[in-house]
């Protein structure tokens, strides 16, 4: 039988404990950065909305979720809300000091691996009017929008008290780009004035705003577009 001397055993305390759970923290979130960053690159990136030419679909500081999906294989259909960067000089010079600072850095680094809505500096968010090949067209005698000859109910996503367009025109959208349009149009410089836009530099098409709460919302393609025929 053992021996009992009537002292009781002391285990010496295990060596690397502390550091072994910083170890572990350290690459649970350096591994969850790394998903972030390669889904926020290939998959599903948040926007932020910086400008009220979507009102009232959406407003300034909604979050939107962006697939990237859409572009890589899938494809753009009329009637999506595509972020786009800048074809064109569509949008004015800015200045922002922030990104010099150690705070715009934390805060671009935070973007690029997706923790924080990318603030859509050099992109634009709008609704794909008409494809490569369509003639699109306003107005029509009820004033409506016309899609290769068919007029559009733009009820469903059109700023209440907006008309489809303050000024005619007619537009044969050249193949490989798209015609788009803001819903706010009387706040919206977009391809009427601006042109096409080349559907290589479509970042996604939004699906959902899910931030705040009290605005969320999935961003569907109105059917209003089934009655346009191809081109």
């Amino acid at each position: 039988m053992p021996r009992d001397d009537g002292e009781a055993r002391v285990d010496k305390p295990r060596r690397g404990g502390f550091a072994a759970l910083v170890r572990e923290i350290v690459i649970v979130v350096g591994l969850s950065l790394v998903i972030a960053t390669l889904v926020r690159i290939f998959l599903v990136q948040a926007f932020l909305i910086p400008s009220q030419s979507m009102e009232d679909t959406l407003v300034v500081g909604d979050r939107v979720l962006v697939s990237k999906l859409t572009t890589r294989f899938g494809e753009i259909h009329r009637g999506d809300v595509v972020v786009f960067a800048d074809p064109n000089g569509w949008l004015s010079p800015t200045v922002d000091d922030a990104g010099t600072s150690l705070g715009g850095r934390v805060r671009d680094a935070l973007q690029f691996v997706g923790v924080l809505p990318d603030d859509a500096e050099g992109h634009l968010i709008k609704r794909v009017i008409g494809l490569g090949g369509d003639t699109v067209e306003c107005c029509d005698d009820g004033g409506r929008l016309q899609v290769n000859g068919v007029s559009i109910d733009e009820s469903e996503y059109l700023r209440p008290g907006d008309e489809p367009s303050a000024v005619e025109f007619e537009t044969v959208v050249p193949e490989g780009e798209l015609f788009v349009m803001g819903d706010h149009r009387s706040n919206s410089g977009d391809s009427r004035v601006n042109g096409t836009v080349p559907e290589d530099r479509v970042t996604g098409r939004a699906f959902a705003v899910v931030w705040p709460v009290s605005n969320w919302a999935s961003l569907s393609r109105p059917e209003t577009f089934d009655a346009a025929p191809d081109h």
